[in-house]
């Protein structure tokens, strides 16, 4: 299956897997890189050498490309910057920010950069910086969000860069993964659905979570904050928006989150854990592999006759 984005990645299906803090480490990133999409190891806030290990642990699972996420808005971001180098990491995405301080390091270390963006200014000025694809993500995806939906900034975005266009937000199945190109996307990407994947280290109390989960069952904390987030509903997003409505600080509420995802996908802490995930989590109804979840996708839309799968 050939888009722009299989031949530019060097990958058998366009698929990509979100770089997740806490989730999208090693063994993730090489099932998905295994099974023919492309596996991305989250840095999250995590140290540099903690970084370089995982790449190099990657390394030993897999012979095929795999990248890495920067979140800009770390402190370490020019270290981890400078690691992805040393390393010879084939693709970076980017998140939370503006790399292009960093472009240049990276394209002059052949290395593949790919930003996500929540609108077509961004889109704009990241094809003007150098980058080789934009991942648009729609507000339906799971942790941080932007304000417009996947329907509305895929095909708006497509209309206004040249370089290709992966779609993220609210796909688990050959339906979004079909609607996506229909949008103008080369691919997509999906974090949800490998949370739940063997691999995943995530807790099972999270994958069940997702698992069980409604079409109603996530809500965005953090909007008055600037910084909204989507997750599932629990006791802690619940006295998060009461504390919101309230009028809490942004410090107030930073001490209710402090740690919540570590407590989400390492304790698995049900009523103090934030559980990142999509609207698109009530479509996941089982734990596969990896390899389960693609072929399953790339399978479903061979089914459906799409001019643009083999």
């Amino acid at each position: 299956m050939k888009t722009k984005i299989t031949e530019l990645l060097g990958i058998q299906y366009p698929i990509l897997q979100g770089g997740m803090a806490w989730v999208a480490e090693y063994h993730l990133a090489a099932a998905v890189s295994n099974a023919g999409g492309l596996g991305i190891i989250g840095a999250a806030s995590a140290p540099p050498e903690i970084v370089r290990e995982q790449i190099r642990e990657a390394k030993k699972l897999t012979d095929r490309p795999f990248g890495v996420n920067v979140m800009l808005m770390n402190p370490n971001a020019p270290q981890v910057a400078q690691v992805v180098v040393e390393e010879h990491v084939p693709v970076v995405t980017t998140g939370a920010g503006n790399p292009g301080k960093f472009l240049a390091m990276w394209k002059e270390a052949g290395i593949i950069v790919i930003p996500v963006v929540a609108s077509v200014a961004m889109a704009k000025m990241m094809e003007r910086s150098g980058a080789d694809a934009v991942v648009a993500e729609g507000m339906e995806s799971g942790g941080h969000i932007g304000e417009q939906t996947t329907m509305t900034l895929v095909p708006q975005v497509a209309d206004a860069v040249q370089i290709p266009v992966i779609a993220a937000g609210g796909i688990a199945d050959a339906r979004g993964f079909a609607a996506a190109f229909l949008l103008g996307a080369q691919a997509v990407q999906m974090g949800t659905r490998f949370v739940t994947a063997a691999e995943s280290i995530a807790h099972q109390n999270y994958k069940e979570r997702i698992v069980k989960a409604k079409d109603i069952d996530s809500e965005v904390t953090g909007r008055s904050t600037g910084h909204p987030i989507r997750v599932l509903r629990n006791q802690m997003s619940r006295e998060y928006l009461k504390m919101e409505k309230q009028g809490a600080t942004l410090e107030e509420l930073e001490t209710l989150t402090l740690g919540s995802l570590r407590k989400a996908v390492i304790d698995g802490d049900v009523k103090g854990g934030s559980f990142m995930a999509g609207q698109i989590a009530g479509l996941v109804k089982s734990q596969n592999t990896c390899k389960e979840i693609i072929d399953e996708i790339i399978e479903g839309a061979q089914k459906l006759r799409l001019p643009f799968v083999n």
